[in-house]
């Protein structure tokens, strides 16, 4: 039978059809297929009529089938996704309620004309719900009501968590199909439940005519699984066991007919009886014949009784019509099938230990088959989004596209994608990470507080301010500098600028550029206690109390905190406009889709529902129940971890120039998550596109690209660095609003990173690390007025070298920076690379030098490089540099300030928190076993980087 076009056959007459004959020997036979065309076309109605087909049961394969198979559902598809708040779960869920209350309604009749005792159509529980007794009634209930169809039957699996799930569900008056079945002595617990739903129903007052059930026997599992074993011992010379083949599943059915006959009579079975209550009918599944040495129809001429049903898939009930044999099979020969059994087990095959085995295979490969169907939803959904979901793909060298792919399957295989939805910490290393996953859901959560960030956009224009100039460090500055960067001044609305540096000309470049009176500043920190933030907001607070008076100061301020945090405290105090509060249960790198990020976004003018919407795609398209190779962050994330381990862990990000300041975000959240216990991957970020001969082996290029603002020249280059045999990704935005995707696309493919490197991607030890430090120094100068005195061991030129004895022993003796330089440099070996850690002004100016400075190490030595400006990349890069692997040669740069700036309140300025932090930074590089040298300009910055620049390019020479 083709279903497709089965309405379009002609009839035949009842009694030249051994399908319809069933009947007349009480057998039902029912469908086991189902698809939309199927039903709208009236082919399962001729089924019914011509063949007297009484039920249909679907599974997740078949599901799979219809709908990745055809485009019969691409409309409902449709439909269902423009409604939005739709991840693949519900989208499928939609697309199968419909097909089955549609095929319930085409059965109708004949539940009427049977009294109920047939005409269902079955629906299944998910498989990944098997081993969960509370998670299968709650979803069998749910899809109870969401189909709403009196002939329906709810497929549960006959595991030990879903026994009970079963009396419960027939307690409730709900029809259960149970399937994976195969022991008898399971067989016995299954009834046991029914019969004990039965009871409850009856004691709560319920009607028991109203339930039915069957106990799904799957047939032919049982003969591919013994035959296996018997092959085997066949090998080894047991001849004689070469009888048993094809005879163990028909003999284990009808020793389980025989059960039924027993179990279903007898005074408890009266009892029930009375009141109306059907008997659980046995059902024959998986009746398909698997090997072509049997007949195609064994499993329907073998197994045919009064009160059963056989479920056949379509090509086994065309064979079946055309030379079937109708007989009262299944109670012949019962002493041969006892036979069977018995030298079964005198071979030494244990049929319980088959059917177990045959059970955790059939949930697995229920959930197999779910995944595929789940993976075709994610294709067509990802179709009809189009370029409103960003695109990724990537070209990988052989062996690491072998490797993506192996572990893209075995996260499959094991469910990890439901591990890190759930926050099940063994997916990493089992410590506190549940306790930092609230940005899986932030985008909903922020979503339903719209009102009050439009508040605050309307507030901010409302009272005029010009500028918005946001306090912070780490994640919550570089979130917000990205949409800064990105999406510029919007009209009518203010400049948003993000100061995260206590460099005193950087501090004072801020002050120069704002009028306090008119502008809006933010002060954001998570925890409230961040060093950098609270002495910002000390010395803005009194630029504004000058400006505008003491009373009025307050209200030229917003904190962006933790709740119960030191900052709330002190933004109550000091009538701060607004205090917006973020989750605990977010890390500050993770934070960029909370208040930490929405609430500047709002004060800038951005459309926060346009942004909101767009990574919410992203967030459905990398949900719990979307495979791993279709599930966009996963799958990036699997490469992240794969190439790492391969030893490709210098992730090169390139990005369009408008939006290129993302690099500097996703810099910290790679970094800071995965650098740790001398693991992790080292982002490298704006350094300038080469000739492929530059790279190593070493590098996985991300290349996000900007189709509304193509760089012809950056897609060639990246052309040629693919073409070179580079790994590369690519990510393209059809609009700057979708940076929001990536935002959450690049979250979850590091938290799946760290969990194959095997860290815990949501701590930074070393991190906090560095910030011992610079309290010790700072406190240290509080009492002393002066930071400990420290001499270099090198000095010429107005530029001082500093290092601790370990690595001045490694430098050897040199009679010139030039030498010195070129025995450090020296010190990089194949698979590393070359940082320039700069605590000086981020301007033009100095960017440029050290982006000359990079380049020319990269070029001489093919070495990647990294560039972070001080105390700025502390918050980010510093984690991996101190505690991932230890294949960084770090260069410190360091300088006098022309001019200090002192903080009120404090006995320390500006100048002297840098140079702790500078201090300490290198101090823990060194006790981290790093090889890092100081290098101290002079007050002369330009200068100072002018003469280092010639002097690594003498020492490279």
């Amino acid at each position: 039978m083709n279903p497709q076009t089965q309405s379009s056959a002609k009839p035949q007459q009842a009694a030249a059809n051994p399908l319809a004959a069933l009947h007349q020997h009480g057998q039902a036979p029912w469908l086991d297929f189902l698809a939309r065309k199927f039903v709208a076309d009236g082919s399962l109605k001729t089924l019914i009529e011509r063949d007297g087909v009484t039920g249909v049961t679907s599974n997740p394969s078949i599901f799979e089938k219809a709908i990745g198979g055809s485009s019969d559902y691409d409309a409902s598809l449709r439909k269902s996704e423009e409604q939005g708040d739709r991840d693949v779960m519900s989208l499928y869920e939609a697309l199968a309620i419909e097909d089955i209350r549609n095929a319930a309604d085409v059965l109708l009749p004949v539940y009427k004309a049977t009294n109920g005792n047939d005409g269902y159509v079955s629906l299944e529980v998910s498989p990944y719900l098997a081993m969960d007794t509370d998670a299968t009634i709650a979803e069998a209930q749910r899809l109870w009501r969401a189909v709403g169809r009196v002939n329906l039957m709810i497929k549960v699996p006959a595991t030990d968590a879903g026994l009970p799930a079963i009396r419960r569900l027939i307690g409730e008056g709900i029809n259960v199909n149970i399937t994976l079945l195969f022991s008898q002595d399971v067989y016995q617990k299954v009834v046991e439940a029914y019969l004990a739903g039965l009871e409850d129903l009856v004691a709560h007052g319920g009607d028991p005519k109203k339930i039915a059930s069957v106990a799904s026997f799957f047939v032919s599992r049982i003969d591919v699984a013994v035959d296996k074993l018997l092959d085997e011992k066949i090998k080894a010379g047991a001849k004689d066991l070469a009888a048993l083949k094809g005879k163990v599943a028909i003999a284990n059915a009808k020793l389980a007919y025989q059960h039924y006959k027993r179990l279903f009579a007898g005074p408890r079975w009266d009892k029930l009886k009375s009141k109306g209550a059907r008997t659980q009918r046995l059902l024959w599944a998986s009746t398909g014949t698997k090997s072509k040495e049997y007949s195609d129809v064994l499993y329907v001429d073998e197994l045919i009784a009064d009160d059963t049903v056989n479920t056949l898939p379509p090509a086994t009930m065309d064979a079946f019509r055309d030379h079937g044999k109708v007989a009262d099979s299944l109670e012949k020969n019962i002493d041969d099938a006892k036979s069977v059994m018995s030298k079964l087990a005198q071979a030494g095959v244990s049929i319980d230990e088959v059917t177990r085995q045959l059970v955790d295979e059939g949930v697995q490969l229920f959930a197999d088959a779910f995944d595929k169907l789940l993976a075709a939803v994610a294709q067509k959904r990802a179709a009809i989004l189009g370029k409103k979901i960003d695109p990724q793909s990537w070209k990988l060298p052989a062996d690491l596209e072998k490797s993506v792919k192996a572990t893209l399957e075995q996260w499959r295989a094991d469910g990890k994608v439901r591990q890190l939805w759930t926050g099940d910490a063994k997916l990493w290393t089992n410590t506190d990470e549940a306790k930092w996953l609230g940005w899986l859901d932030i985008v909903a959560d922020e979503s339903k507080r719209l009102d009050q960030f439009k508040a605050l956009a309307n507030d901010v224009r409302q009272q005029g301010f010009t500028d918005v100039v946001l306090l912070g460090m780490g994640g919550s500055s570089l979130g917000p500098e990205v949409l800064a960067e990105t999406f510029g001044v919007q009209t009518g609305g203010p400049r948003l600028s993000v100061l995260d540096s206590t460099d005193p000309a950087q501090v004072r470049t801020v002050e120069s550029k704002v009028n306090p009176a008119h502008t809006l500043f933010i002060v954001s920190s998570k925890s409230g206690s961040t060093l950098e933030p609270n002495v910002l907001k000390d010395y803005f607070f009194d630029r504004v109390k000058t400006a505008v008076g003491a009373e009025a100061a307050g209200s030229h301020f917003v904190a962006i905190t933790d709740p119960g945090s030191s900052l709330e405290k002190e933004a109550k105090r000091d009538r701060f406009r607004h205090v917006y509060y973020g989750k605990p249960n977010i890390g500050g790198r993770y934070s960029v889709l909370s208040a930490f990020g929405v609430a500047p976004a709002a004060a800038m003018g951005l459309d926060l529902p346009r942004f909101l919407n767009a990574a919410e795609l992203m967030v459905r398209s990398c949900g719990i129940h979307v495979p791993p190779a279709e599930n966009p962050g996963v799958a990036l994330g699997v490469l992240l971890g794969a190439a790492a381990k391969a030893g490709r862990d210098k992730v090169t990000i390139v990005a369009s120039k408008a939006i290129a300041d993302f690099g500097a975000w996703l810099e910290q959240l790679i970094a800071e998550s995965t650098g740790k216990h001398g693991k992790g991957v080292i982002p490298v970020d704006a350094e300038p596109l080469a000739d492929p001969k530059a790279y190593g082996n070493d590098r996985l290029f991300a290349y996000l690209r900007l189709a509304s603002n193509p760089d012809a020249a950056q897609d060639k280059m990246i052309d040629a660095i693919e073409a070179a045999g580079n790994p590369v990704v690519r990510i393209e935005l059809s609009d700057p609003y979708q940076i929001g995707q990536e935002f959450f696309r690049w979250e979850i493919a590091t938290a799946v990173a760290g969990a194959i490197i095997g860290i815990n991607p949501f701590d930074q030890p070393d991190v906090e690390a560095s910030k011992v430090q610079t309290k010790e120094l700072t406190s240290a100068y509080e009492k002393s007025g002066s930071l400990p005195p420290e001499k270099p061991f090198f000095e010429a030129g107005g530029i001082s070298l500093f290092a601790d004895a370990r690595n001045v022993a490694a430098l050897g003796k040199a009679s010139s920076l030039v030498g010195y330089l070129s025995a450090h440099l020296k010190r990089l070996q194949p698979g590393d690379y070359a940082a320039l850690l700069a605590y000086v002004e981020r301007n033009k100016q100095h960017g440029e030098s050290l982006q000359d400075i990079r380049v020319m190490i990269r070029d001489r030595l093919r070495m990647a490089t990294c560039v972070g400006f001080g105390p700025r990349f502390l918050h980010s890069t510093g984690q991996a540099y101190k505690g991932g692997p230890n294949t960084g040669v770090f260069l410190q740069i360091t300088c006098d300030d022309a001019a200090d700036v002192p903080i009120p309140g404090r006995s320390y300025s500006f100048g002297v928190v840098k140079a702790a932090q500078a201090r300490g930074d290198l101090q823990v590089l060194e006790q981290r076993q790093r090889r890092a040298l100081r290098v101290h300009l002079g007050s002369h910055v330009a200068g100072g980087l002018a003469a280092l620049k010639d002097a690594i390019r003498q020492a490279l020479e």
